[in-house]
C-alpha cells in the first residue's frame, strides 16, 4: 500500500526530500555522462545541476540530524502516491538532448510542487524557511532546463511549439491517451479473433469484441485514476486522466470490433485486420511524435506485439 502525502511525518517528509535530491543528483550524473560527447556545454550544465542536488541533500541532513537526530527512515518517491513512475530513459544510449531536457522539466516541476506541499505541512520555522528556499532553487533549475531547449533546439522547431504547453499536454493527455490506445488496440484482439474463427459469425464476435473493449476501458480507467492524484506532479485531475484511458483504451478496441457489424463473416474479417493495421500505425507515430521513439523501433515493437496476440486469438479460435 502506498501511503497518502498528506499522512506523512515532519520527520517522513524530510526523508523524502532527502532521498529524492539523491535520486535526481543520480539521475543528472548519468544524463551529463551520456551527454558529454556530443554536448559538453549542456554536460556540464547538468553536472552543475547534479552538485547543486547534492548541496540540497546536505542542508536537508543537516536539519534532519538538528531535529530527529541520525536515524533516516527508509522512504522514497515509489512509497507515497502522487509521484510520477519513472522510466530509466536516462540510462539509454545515445540520449538526445530533448529527451534529456523533458525529463528535466519533468523531475524540476516535480520537486517543486513537492516542497510546496511540504511547505503546508511543516510546522517547524526553520524548516518551512529551508523548505522556501529549494522551492526557489528548483524553480530556478526549471528556469536553466527551458534555456537548455532554447540552446539546442532549432528555431524552427522551437516556433512550433511553446514548452510548458507541450509538457503538459504530454503529460495530461497523450500520455494517458497513448496508454489506451495500446491496450485496448492489442490485448482485444486475441479474444475478439478467437471468438471470429471459433464461431465464424459476425454477430457473436462482434459482441465478444464489444464486451472485450468496454470491460478494457472500464479496467484501464480506473486503474489510471487511482495512480496518481497529480497534485505532485502537474499531471492534472486523476478522474480525466482515467476518462481519456479509458476511452481511448475502448476506442482502440471497438476499431477492429465494428467491422464485424457486417455480415459477411468473410469480408468483415478482412475489414478488421485492415483496421488493425491503422491502428498499430497510429501507435507507432504517436509513440514516435510524442515519446521520441524512432520511428522503426516503434513500429517494430508495436506490429511485433499486435501480431503475436492476433496470432493466439487464430490459433486458440481454430484449435
Amino acid at each position: 500500500m502506498l501511503k497518502q502525502f498528506k499522512d506523512l511525518t515532519e520527520r517522513e517528509i524530510l526523508a523524502l526530500a532527502i532521498s529524492s535530491e539523491e535520486e535526481d543528483g543520480r539521475i543528472y550524473g548519468e544524463f551529463a555522462d551520456a551527454l558529454r560527447e556530443s554536448y559538453p556545454a549542456t554536460a556540464h550544465m547538468f553536472e552543475g545541476m547534479r552538485e547543486e542536488e547534492a548541496v540540497h541533500r546536505d542542508r536537508l541532513l543537516a536539519m534532519f540530524r538538528d531535529r530527529f537526530g541520525d536515524r533516516i527512515p527508509l522512504i522514497r518517491r515509489e512509497n507515497v502516491k502522487g509521484f510520477i513512475r519513472r522510466n530509466p530513459t536516462w540510462l539509454v544510449r545515445p540520449l538526445g538532448v530533448n529527451v534529456a531536457r523533458r525529463q528535466a522539466e519533468v523531475m524540476e516541476m516535480e520537486a517543486q510542487r513537492f516542497y510546496q506541499k511540504a511547505i503546508a505541512r511543516t510546522a517547524d520555522a526553520s524548516t518551512r524557511e529551508l523548505l522556501n528556499r529549494l522551492a526557489d532553487e528548483e524553480r530556478k533549475h526549471t528556469q536553466t532546463a527551458g534555456d537548455l531547449e532554447e540552446k539546442h533546439l532549432t528555431l524552427s522547431a522551437k516556433a512550433a511549439e511553446d514548452a510548458s504547453h507541450q509538457r503538459l499536454f504530454l503529460l495530461q493527455v497523450v500520455q494517458p491517451g497513448l496508454l489506451g490506445l495500446m491496450d485496448g488496440s492489442i490485448s482485444t484482439l486475441a479474444p475478439l479473433f478467437a471468438a471470429a474463427f471459433a464461431t465464424h459469425n459476425s454477430w457473436d464476435a462482434f459482441r465478444v469484441g464489444l464486451a472485450a473493449s468496454i470491460g478494457a476501458g472500464i479496467s484501464m480507467g480506473f486503474s489510471e485514476s487511482q495512480s496518481d492524484d497529480g497534485s505532485l506532479t502537474g499531471r492534472g485531475s486523476p478522474w480525466l486522466r482515467g476518462a481519456i484511458t479509458g476511452l481511448m483504451t475502448m476506442a482502440g478496441g471497438l476499431g477492429h470490433t465494428l467491422p464485424f457489424l457486417i455480415g459477411n463473416f468473410h469480408i468483415a474479417t478482412l475489414v478488421a485486420i485492415v483496421v488493425v493495421g491503422f491502428e498499430l500505425a497510429a501507435i507507432a507515430y504517436i509513440r514516435h511524435r510524442y515519446m521520441d521513439t524512432p520511428f522503426l523501433q516503434a513500429t517494430f515493437q508495436v506490429v511485433v506485439g499486435g501480431f503475436l496476440v492476433f496470432l493466439a486469438g487464430y490459433l486458440i479460435g481454430s484449435s
